[in-house]
């Protein structure tokens, strides 16, 4: 009876790979700098991986500096995940406009304008909203990625300060045993930032740095901003083809 399900599934996977291979060309296009066909709707369909388990994944942003780093990585996720629940604090939208030079709000937001294309997957949450699936435990999804994570929102969700559905969906992950991937990016550290990272670190959280790294030899802002992007594609667990530590650069 298993190996007939296995079978079944496998047929299902089949009819889809055409069509995959097509939608992961369309997100990895916007990756790289080339831009988005105008009439065209970018289709989402999540790779199938050992590692993902529901095709859902929890994303934040918040004020801190660093819209790039959560533009190309939800850029990349979205073409591997079937649902994307986003949340933006009011500074990850004021910084957005900053950073990125484009007119980002709430009440008119848009994929195709934040991330060069329309991604139907990626639903934008009100973060003070508590009646939304991320913030109850009983939510099965693949992990919370925090990005860029400022020192604010880390200390909060350190102290166990629910206070926004930012913190209170990262307090469910870790009483959930879930992953959580803070992006933080603040420098330098003083010492509340340290311990706060140690505290979420000890209760399983996971600490990633935006520190960009130049071993491949980024040539542009965007390169530069993919080294980090792709330390957190890594510990999300997709597939990223990118610079590996003792390979040809």
């Amino acid at each position: 009876e298993h190996r007939e399900q296995d079978r079944r599934q496998d047929r299902d996977d089949g009819d889809h790979h055409e069509d995959l291979d097509e939608r992961e060309r369309a997100s990895h296009a916007l990756i790289v700098g080339h831009p988005a066909p105008k009439s065209k709707r970018a289709e989402i369909i999540p790779r199938r991986l050992s590692r993902m388990k529901t095709g859902r994944l929890v994303v934040a942003v918040t004020g801190a500096s660093g819209a790039i780093y959560a533009q190309r990585f939800l850029r990349f996720a979205a073409g591997h995940f079937r649902e994307i629940y986003l949340m933006m604090s009011r500074q990850a939208f004021q910084v957005a406009g900053q950073e990125l030079g484009i007119g980002l709000t709430r009440e008119a937001f848009a994929t195709e304008r934040y991330l060069g294309a329309d991604f139907p997957n990626i639903q934008l949450l009100d973060e003070r909203d508590y009646f939304t699936p991320p913030a109850s435990g009983s939510f099965r999804h693949d992990g919370m990625v925090i990005v860029p994570c400022s020192m604010g929102t880390l200390g909060r969700i350190a102290q166990g300060i629910s206070n926004d559905l930012i913190t209170r969906a990262a307090d469910v992950i870790l009483k959930e045993r879930r992953k959580l991937i803070c992006v933080a990016r603040e420098t330098p550290y003083n010492l509340v930032h340290i311990r706060n990272m140690e505290t979420i670190t000890l209760a399983g959280g996971i600490i990633c740095p935006a520190t960009p790294s130049f071993y491949s030899r980024p040539t542009s802002i965007e390169a530069l901003a993919g080294t980090v992007v792709d330390r957190v594609l890594d510990l999300a667990g997709l597939p990223v083809n990118t610079y590996r530590w003792g390979n040809d650069a």
